[in-house]
């Protein structure tokens, strides 16, 4: 071969970072979309999008209020329902004699109206209907002439029923003539929620946690628990786990009470440091526009997929941008969700929301954990720094699986694999994400390293620190004194 200028191209120079799986997380939720293959959904989309990708499901709607509030790319798995949405009564206001009923298996909870555009029977009259309680319609439709109408998406069907006789049918529906009902979101079995955690353990995408969306109890947490820690154990994947409590039954004070050291009394139960369960309900404004009672556990998984592992996502500086705008959360529900309530809760290891006198917004009070007692991982900001080191680390040993020392220097040797298995929390240091870390190879393998072939080293980790209260000590100086 001739000789010529070759170039040889070094990549990598610049530094930067590899995929860490930092705010990506997997969303588990009931939706009628079939699909063997998880489901991305990212920022750029819209509601209609994500309603298109996920059906009109519970699934879509913690995935619109995550990118509201914050996600830029979720994973979903979506989940057949076991149990179906149930249709309520329908309601009539109007002077027309006809009637309308409805009937069929709804993909989630909507606020139902049909509301008479024209006047007529079968075939004659005009209608236009809204799932979302008013907030917008459908176009003007005929009234079909078998009197059948299914609204799409929905999985609901509604009968219009006219008045026999040729002159009473005009007066079967007059104009302004309005039908309400409401549906209940389906639901699927606890057994259904582990079956989707069976295809996260072979997924290839490097993610930090997961958000089981729709109301949950005990049973569901402690299974979801093991489930957790089989993927960590068995699997690699270190990840938390958020979950949604179910609304208390009464707004009454004091049953809210029993509620609250009810749901004490459960978290005793738990011992999981990788487990959260969001205990905060709010009337929000959502990215489709419309106004809903939800738990707010899809605007706290899009608060941690925006923010660095080591922050809390309840920061109140007006530079950290995490207060809940009361433009967009109207109000934190129960209404009766009094401070008293809000201390069991914390207390006892749930998430929790609240407001401060004095500011304008809503905030996550505290993102706790359920630890067992004792624990130095009591909050989310805690885990999500410890998963992290977990990851990154084990990305780094992996590369020195088969590795050859020399064994005239064998501590200096493992101290330099050390040190390149360390490597990523020099990275953490450099962007705040903990404050410092010492690297130590455990002293007396040496000898018995030729025997098990193993690296055994010690990390130990000075987290950041969190400021989660503040005492003054405030008092008038007497004159020349302190």
């Amino acid at each position: 071969m001739l000789r010529d200028v070759k170039t040889n191209v070094r990549d990598g120079l610049l530094g930067f970072s590899a995929e860490s799986g930092d705010g990506l997380h997997i969303k588990i939720g009931v939706s009628p979309v079939e699909t063997d293959s998880p489901m991305i959904i990212t920022s750029d989309m819209d509601a209609d999008k994500i309603k298109n990708r996920l059906g009109l499901s519970p699934l879509a709607d913690a995935v619109m209020d995550s990118v509201q509030w914050g996600a830029g790319r979720i994973i979903c798995i979506p989940v057949a329902a076991s149990s179906e949405g149930t249709v309520g009564e329908v309601k009539k206001e109007g002077k027309g004699t006809g009637n309308l009923t409805a009937k069929g298996a709804p993909t989630n909870a909507f606020p139902v109206i049909v509301e008479i555009t024209a006047q007529g029977g079968l075939n004659t009259a005009a209608f236009r209907v809204s799932i979302n309680g008013g907030y917008s319609f459908s176009d003007e439709l005929t009234v079909p002439v078998t009197g059948t109408y299914e609204i799409e998406g929905t999985g609901l069907t509604i009968e219009f029923e006219e008045v026999s006789g040729e002159e009473q049918k005009a007066g079967s529906f007059v104009v302004g003539d309005r039908f309400s009902f409401e549906t209940t979101a389906p639901t699927a079995a606890n057994s259904d929620i582990l079956t989707a955690f069976e295809k996260i353990k072979n997924l290839s995408y490097a993610f930090e946690f997961i958000h089981v969306v729709g109301a949950s109890t005990l049973p569901l947490w402690q299974a979801v628990s093991e489930a957790q820690q089989e993927l960590l154990t068995v699997y690699h994947k270190p990840a938390f786990v958020l979950l949604e409590a179910e609304f208390p039954e009464s707004d009454a004070s004091g049953e809210l009470h029993d509620w609250a050291l009810q749901m004490e009394a459960d978290r005793r139960k738990m011992k999981n440091r990788d487990i959260q369960v969001c205990a905060a309900w709010g009337r929000m404004v959502r990215l489709d526009g419309t106004t809903q009672n939800i738990n707010l556990a899809g605007a706290v998984a899009g608060r941690y997929a925006m923010t660095s592992v080591h922050k809390c996502i309840g920061q109140v500086s007006d530079t950290a941008g995490m207060g809940f705008s009361k433009g967009k959360l109207l109000e934190l529900l129960p209404v009766c969700y009094d401070t008293t309530i809000i201390e069991i809760l914390d207390v006892a290891g749930y998430l929790t929301f609240r407001e401060y006198d004095g500011l304008t917004d809503f905030y996550v009070y505290h993102t706790k954990m359920m630890c067992p007692d004792g624990s130095d991982y009591r909050y989310a900001e805690d885990v999500r720094v410890l998963n992290k080191i977990i990851r990154e680390t084990r990305k780094k040993a992996l590369l020195l699986k088969n590795d050859d020392i020399d064994l005239d220097d064998i501590q200096g040797e493992l101290e330099a694999r050390a040190k390149f298995i360390s490597e990523p929390l020099d990275k953490m240091v450099d962007h705040n994400e903990i404050s410092d870390y010492e690297t130590t190879v455990l002293p007396g393998h040496e000898e018995s390293f030729l025997e098990d072939e193993t690296l055994h080293i010690k990390i130990r980790y000075l987290s950041r620190g969190y400021i989660r209260e503040v005492e003054i000590d405030l008092g008038r100086a007497a004159i020349g004194g302190e």
